[in-house]
């Protein structure tokens, strides 16, 4: 069986404008999926009382009227999520959204990755 490949995201946005944001990830997710991601998670910080390390929210060095956003989506493989990737960034949909996002967040601050999945039970 072939190990599951992870985009994963953390940003920061201004917590007034989280139902903003989450409305705005909700049509992005729709797009994720339907172009073959098998699953897609925005999650708003909640409890970031991180007890001897280090919180999210110092981590993305959030500021105080900010709320730290984690996100994730699943592919196939690491190729599955280039070529869904590829068919994302194209879908003029995504191009609509992101300028509402400039509003929301600012992309330079927004740390991303993809992991290989090394422990899934």
């Amino acid at each position: 069986k072939m190990s599951n490949y992870i985009d994963g995201f953390v940003l920061c946005i201004p917590t007034d404008k989280l139902t903003e944001y989450t409305a705005l990830a909700t049509q992005a997710g729709a797009i994720w999926r339907e172009h073959g991601a098998l699953e897609y998670h925005e999650c708003a910080a909640d409890d970031m009382n991180a007890h001897d390390m280090i919180s999210f929210t110092d981590m993305a060095k959030a500021k105080p009227n900010e709320i730290v956003i984690f996100s994730w989506a699943v592919f196939r493989s690491r190729e599955h999520r280039d070529e869904t990737n590829t068919k994302i960034m194209a879908d003029p949909r995504l191009a609509q959204i992101c300028p509402a996002t400039a509003n929301i967040f600012d992309c330079k601050r927004m740390a991303f990755g993809g992991f290989k999945s090394i422990v899934s039970l």
